[in-house]
C-alpha cells in the first residue's frame, strides 16, 4: 500500500466530517458537563464530585461512539450507493489503500473529539475546583480512543456489505454485546448446558471484548484501581490487533466486491 495515497485519502475524510460540521458536538459535551456541574450539588450533596467524574467520562464515550458509528458507517457507503465508488477505484488507488485511508481519516476525527472534550472536562473541574486523578483520567481517555478506533474498525466493516442503517444497528449491538462478552461467558458455565455454553464461548470469541478498553470506572478512583502496566500492553495491543483484523475483512470484502 502507498502511504501516501492513504494519507490524502485520510485528509480528505477527516475535512469532510470537520465540514460536515461534526464537531459541533463538542459545544453539546461543553453544554452538557455546564449543566450538570450546577444540578449535581442539589442532586448529590455528598458524592457530586464522583458522580460528575462518571457523568463526564460516560458523556464523552457516548458522544464519541455515537459519532463513530453514524459517520463510520457511511464512510465507503455512501461511496458505493453514490456510484462515486467507481472514480475512486478506477484511479491508481487500491481498495485496500481506500479502507485504510478512511479509517485513519475517522480516527483522526476521533482523536481530536476526544483531546478537546478531554480539555474541557479536565479545565471545568480546575476551575470547579473539584479534585481528580489526572493520569488515571488520561490513561482512560487513551483506551476511550482505542475504544473507538476499533468500533470505527466495526462500522466500516459493516458499511462495506450492508446498508447504512442496517449497517449502524448492527454496529451499536456490537458495542452492546462487546461490553458484556466476559458476562456472557461466564453465563454459559453457569447455566451447565453445553449448547448455551458453547454459544456464548462463540460469541466471546468473535465478538471484541470492549470491556478490556474500558477503564472509565477505575479511573475515577485513581491510578491503584487500573490494571497493571502489563494489562494495560495487552490490552492496547488487542484493540490494535482487533481493529487491524476488522480492516483485513473490510479490504477483502470490498476487494471481492463488483461495481
Amino acid at each position: 500500500m502507498n502511504t501516501a495515497r492513504i494519507f490524502v485519502i485520510a485528509t480528505n475524510v477527516f475535512r469532510e466530517v470537520v465540514r460536515d460540521r461534526i464537531l459541533y458536538v463538542i459545544g453539546f459535551y461543553a453544554l452538557l458537563l455546564a449543566v450538570a456541574i450546577r444540578i449535581l450539588p442539589e442532586l448529590a450533596a455528598a458524592t457530586e464530585d464522583k458522580i460528575f467524574l462518571d457523568f463526564g467520562l460516560a458523556a464523552m464515550s457516548v458522544i464519541g461512539l455515537i459519532v463513530t458509528v453514524f459517520v463510520g458507517t457511511g464512510l465507503v457507503n455512501k461511496e458505493i450507493e453514490k456510484r462515486t465508488v467507481l472514480l475512486l477505484i478506477a484511479k491508481p488507488l487500491s481498495r485496500s489503500e481506500l479502507i485504510a485511508g478512511k479509517h485513519l481519516g475517522l480516527s483522526a476525527v476521533l482523536a481530536v473529539l476526544i483531546a478537546v472534550m478531554t480539555v474541557i472536562y479536565l479545565g471545568l473541574m480546575q476551575f470547579s475546583h473539584i479534585p481528580y486523578p489526572g493520569e488515571s483520567i488520561l490513561l482512560a481517555t487513551l483506551f476511550l480512543f482505542l475504544q473507538l478506533a476499533l468500533m470505527a474498525a466495526v462500522a466500516i466493516t459493516l458499511g462495506v456489505f450492508t446498508s447504512s442503517i442496517l449497517a449502524t444497528i448492527l454496529s451499536f449491538a456490537v458495542y452492546l454485546m462487546g461490553n458484556i462478552t466476559p458476562d456472557l461467558l461466564q453465563f454459559g458455565r453457569l447455566t451447565h448446558n453445553p449448547s448455551i455454553a458453547s454459544i456464548t464461548q462463540g460469541l466471546y470469541l468473535v465478538l471484541p471484548d470492549l470491556s478490556r478498553l474500558d477503564l472509565k470506572n477505575q479511573a475515577v478512583y485513581g491510578l491503584q484501581l487500573l490494571p497493571s502496566p502489563n494489562a494495560l500492553f495487552a490490552n492496547a495491543g488487542y484493540g490494535l490487533l482487533y481493529t487491524g483484523l476488522l480492516l483485513a475483512i473490510a479490504i477483502l470484502i470490498f476487494s471481492r466486491r463488483q461495481f
